[in-house]
């Protein structure tokens, strides 16, 4: 028998509130297991980014237990679960240090005590992987939105962390780049290195993910594979997202008793 991968992320009861009349979360619980890819989806205020930012303390909540690699999340040992966390946001200039590309990807690895010749090969490798070497000399002012997020995707992989949070990390990008970007994540997922948290409104990083989180007015309100959750039609009204068309068609030509 297949052993079952063990828990890695696990919230317990979990409420949030950022004042006494604005309860974000409430009674929230979740166990995602080591190498899986959840797709966190909602509308915009369900509380999405609150819930991927309670993983490494970045918010805290008010009631309830976060757990991360086996332990309680508290605020002595947050900074060694940050270390094995890595987080894009959707607002890159949030993320940049440095003066230059190079340096703002550098700053991190500094951060690890690697030796140059380590710092360069992580540089490289995940430069080339996004396809932005040609903007390491770059300062971040002269990048567009879509260059700045590939630039921070590149800056976290290189910390090579166990756990990858992208909050909308895909919505600067043209189509071209979404695909592209979309897949270096699954070939991250098929790596089986990381657990990885997809906090967005694209279809297809739901459709790839493993499962799909809705959240609804603070709570759980579908916690599905993708096949199941777009076949339920008030789950995805409820939550504010549209059928994509292929798989209208599908549905379309199946009633006809098509395909």
């Amino acid at each position: 028998m297949e052993r079952e991968a063990a828990a890695l992320v696990e919230l317990q009861d979990i409420e949030f509130a950022y004042t006494k009349k604005d309860t974000v979360l409430k009674g929230v619980n979740l166990t995602v297991r080591q190498g899986e890819w959840i797709a966190v989806v909602g509308e915009s205020g369900c509380g999405k980014s609150t819930l991927v930012r309670l993983l490494n303390a970045l918010l805290r909540p008010q009631n309830g237990v976060v757990s991360v690699f086996g332990e309680e999340l508290t605020e002595h040992n947050a900074p060694l679960v940050r270390a094995r966390i890595g987080m894009v946001f959707q607002n890159p200039d949030n993320q940049f240090i440095g003066e230059t590309v190079e340096e703002d990807i550098a700053f991190g690895l500094e951060g690890l005590c690697l030796d140059r010749a380590e710092m360069e090969r992580r540089i490289t490798a995940y430069t080339d992987k996004l396809n932005i070497s040609s903007l390491l000399p770059k300062h971040p002012g002269e990048l567009s939105g879509g260059q700045k997020q590939r630039c921070a995707v590149a800056a976290c992989l290189s910390m090579e962390p166990e756990i990858v949070v992208f909050d909308e990390a895909t919505s600067m990008q043209d189509e071209r780049s979404r695909r592209e970007l979309l897949g270096v994540i699954r070939g991250m997922k098929e790596q089986g290195n990381y657990t990885m948290f997809s906090v967005t409104h694209d279809v297809d990083e739901m459709l790839a993910a493993d499962r799909i989180i809705a959240l609804q007015n603070g709570t759980i309100r579908a916690d599905r594979t993708p096949d199941t959750f777009f076949e339920d039609e008030e789950v995805l009204r409820d939550c504010g997202i549209e059928l994509p068309f292929r798989l209208r068609l599908e549905q379309q030509l199946r009633a006809r008793g098509i395909g």
